[in-house]
Order: structure tokens, then sequence, then C-alpha cells
């Protein structure tokens, strides 16, 4: 299983496109595996006989962890099983797991926990324990090596929490339900479909960006004929290599306006605020496998034309699925811009990826009526700005101000 990063210590088997005893040539797909923020997909790098999967879809996979044999026709597959490899990744990994243990989960997971058992549970599995409040003491793990994996503390939950609950309700209301009751029991159809590790991440960083912070919005409009007029100079110049989108000085814009207000681009812990001496841009990405938002490092040292060849790169990698791990992490931006405007989008709450301390939504562009002097109305080209931010770290005076800010930086936009 290969190695996604240094923080990535697991990875799940989604899908194996070879089966048992398949003739493989070099470069052909073998299987695709996810990490807890992108999917990936495995060739083969070498012709033979698949002659054993050891992990099976949907299996959580040390890396580094053999998976599978590749070999001649009755090639015996040796002696190393996964325990043993398994044993090797989690003496490689052990300091760098300790070391990525946050504060939070410091204070939810007993001492003695993190101690004692931090090599035989899965970072995946230690932040779902965390999250429902499971002790790990008493849980078998099926994982390699007695591993505590994912599915184990799903088992937990799935036996003792509200999910059961649930179930039963649900069980109660069908069977209430009389034989000539079609159309009830119509409504109540439907197709349930497993949810991929990315959504169960999202959807967990969501709920705790919500749940974990004070934000606030707050919405402005902005003048954007100057940015319509440069984009169409810029097209016309028939210049793939310079196809600069509006999406692209926005971004330039809020970058100079960060550059003015400094304490927006800044991480909030429990005991301090860090304040970022680059601006490390973190932009939201819709894939097919879902929002994905990786960061621009050091973007305050680009250029225009430079910041956009950068997003439409990234952007590019993640719908591949083929984007570096390390820059989607959430500490790694240190401001993140949400641009709905291609929706037709007119207003939103963007939520706050913590520890960032706020994030800049942007809508799509109306006309509205403005005074151009002696009493003559117009209607001009504005483009919705929604900054929300983290009130406990940032006062609504300093937003307010930075919002504005963006607003004159892109109604007065420069190229510098």
């Amino acid at each position: 299983m290969p190695r996604q990063g240094q923080s990535v210590e697991t990875c799940i088997i989604s899908r194996w496109f070879k089966e048992e005893g398949a003739t493989v040539k070099k470069g052909d797909l073998l299987f695709s595996y996810e990490t807890d923020k992108a999917s990936f997909e495995f060739e083969a790098e070498e012709d033979g006989i698949l002659l054993k999967i050891i992990y099976k879809e949907g299996d959580e996979v040390p890396v580094l962890e053999t998976v599978a044999f590749i070999g001649e026709k009755g090639e015996p597959t040796g002696q190393l099983q996964p325990a043993e490899n398994s044993k090797k990744t989690e003496e490689i990994s052990l300091q760098e797991t300790l070391s990525e243990v946050s504060d939070v989960q410091q204070k939810l997971i007993p001492e003695h926990d993190i101690a004692g058992r931090k090599s035989l549970i899965s970072p995946r599995a230690r932040n779902m324990a965390a999250k429902h409040g499971i002790s790990f003491d008493q849980i078998t793990g099926t994982g390699p090596n007695g591993r505590i994996i994912a599915r184990d503390i799903e088992a937990v939950i799935q036996k003792y929490g509200p999910t059961e609950d649930a179930a039963v309700s649900r069980s109660t209301v069908l069977s209430s339900l009389s034989a000539n009751d079609e159309a009830i029991t119509a409504t109540l159809e439907y197709e349930e479909k497993k949810l991929s590790n990315i959504r169960k991440i999202i959807a967990l960083t969501m709920h705790e960006s919500i749940s974990n912070s004070a934000q606030l919005t707050h919405h402005m409009s902005a003048d954007v004929r100057k940015l319509l007029e440069l984009r169409k100079k810029i097209k016309s110049t028939g210049d793939s290599q310079q196809d600069i989108t509006l999406n692209d000085m926005i971004c330039f814009a809020v970058i100079k306006a960060l550059e003015c207000h400094p304490e927006m681009n800044s991480h909030f812990t429990a005991e301090s605020i860090r304040r970022f001496k680059k601006i490390h841009l973190g932009f939201a990405v819709d894939t097919p496998r879902g929002l994905m938002v990786p960061a621009v490092l050091n973007a305050s040292d680009l250029s225009l034309k430079d910041l956009s060849s950068r997003l439409h790169e990234i952007a590019s990698l993640c719908r591949k699925g083929s984007i570096n791990p390390e820059i989607l992490s959430s500490t790694a931006a240190s401001f993140t811009v949400s641009n709905l405007g291609s929706y037709g989008v007119e207003m939103f709450t963007p939520i706050i990826n913590l520890p960032q301390v706020a994030i800049l939504g942007v809508n799509t562009i109306t006309y509205r009526p403005d005074d151009i002097g002696n009493g003559v109305f117009v209607f001009i080209p504005v483009i919705g700005l929604s900054l929300t931010y983290d009130h406990r770290a940032i006062d609504g005076g300093p937003a307010t101000l930075f919002l504005k800010e963006i607003k004159t930086r892109i109604e007065n936009f420069e190229i510098k």
C-alpha cells in the first residue's frame, strides 16, 4: 500500500479491478484506494499473474503493507503475512501518529489510552471513538495484528448507539401500517447508498466546525465592471496560456486584502492565535468524489498569472484524484475562498475550515441600480461577498473592515 503523505497511516481499498488468477500487464489498473482526503488508483508495476489478494474491498490497510502478490503461475507467495508488515509499519509511523493527536483528542481520550494503545488503533478509528465518547479499552480489533480499525468502532456504535433506536423506531412504524396502506408504504421506499470515506470525513469536519466555533457571517457586494472589462480583454487575446478567470482575480484581490489585514490570515487554537507570515490560500473544488479544499502554498509570492496557473493545476489534480493529501489538510491553508457564483447562488453562509479563523464565500453576479450622478441611475453588475469568521478570534469591526478591503480591491483591481 503506497504512502500518500507523511500524515497518512492507513488507506481503504475501495475497488479491485482484477481477480485472483487474472493475467496482468505492467500499467494495468489493479485497485483503487482512499485516504481520509482523496482517492487514488494503483497500477501494476510488473507483468504476471495476480496470485493472491490479501485485502478485500472495504478493508483498511496500513501503508507499506503487502496487499497482493504478482508472480508466475504456480509460484509460491512466500511466508510474508500482513501481521509482519503491520508491525514494521507501526514502528515507522508510531512517532508521527503521536505528534498528530490534537489537543481536543488528548482531552477526550484518557492519557493511559494514548500511551498504551496508540499503536493498536488506526487514526480514523481513534477519531471516531473520540467523537462518540467511546473507550476502546475492551474492544477487540479485527485489523492486522489485532489493530482496532474503523469498522470495529462502527460495530460498537451500531450495537449501542442511537442507530439501533432509529432502526427499531422505523420498524415499529412499518409494522403498524395496514395492508391497505399501499400509498403510504410506497412513500417509505428508498435506496440506501453506503457513504464513501471522503463523504464521512466531510460530514464530520463540517459538523465539528459548527459545533466547536462561534461563526458569524457578514455580506457585502462589490462592483465588478472593472473585472469584467479585464476578463473580456484577456479573452480577446485568444491566448489559452492567459486564461485568467474572474475567480482567479478575486482570489488575487483576497490575497492583497489579507496582506493589509494579517489578523485574518490565522489559525485559532485553544491557547493562542497563530498568525502566518505568508498567505496559504485554500479554495473549494467540487469533484465527483466530493468537496475538496486544497491549498496554494505561499500564494502571496505569486503574480496573477502564476496564481491562476496554480489554481487550475491543483483543481485538475483534485478532480483526477491524484492530489497530494498534505495540501488538503485544513491546517495547510491559512484562509479559504469558496466560490458558488457559477451555480447562480446569490447569497450563502460558508463554513469555516477550522482551525482557520475565516472563509470568504463568493456569490453570482447580479445587477443593481446605482446613482452615477445628476440623479441618473443605471444597472451595474455586482458580486456578492459572504465572509464567515470565528467570533472567538475576530471581532465584528475588524471582520467588516477586511470585507470592505476585499470590496475595494475588486472595484479598483490592479495586476500587481
